[in-house]
């Protein structure tokens, strides 16, 4: 069965630091050995205490780490996402 995805209208914004937009941060010496991930380009902060922890969102599948230049998406329904800018703009599209 082939289906298209229902128009749900949607905010889009760039992450930054310091903004509040993550849900919390995990170390990142637990994100290295306890995930399956790519950790290459996830945004890493510098605690004043030494430690370097990785800001992440929550949602029904679990966490989603925020990698450097990503977007958060926020849809009407509350539900929140993480999507990368070199996919971003090929999924929403700007409204005006």
């Amino acid at each position: 069965m082939k289906c298209r995805r229902v128009a749900l209208e949607s905010e889009v914004e760039k992450y930054e630091v310091g903004k509040g937009m993550e849900d919390g941060f995990e170390p990142w010496s637990d994100v290295v050995t306890r995930a399956w991930i790519v950790t290459d380009t996830l945004i890493k902060i510098k605690r004043d205490n030494g430690v370097i922890v990785c800001p992440y969102i929550m949602h029904r599948r679990g966490r989603t780490f925020i990698g450097e230049g990503d977007y958060i998406i926020t849809d009407s329904d509350g539900t929140r996402h993480v999507c990368g800018e070199d996919k971003i703009f090929s999924r929403y599209e700007k409204m005006q």
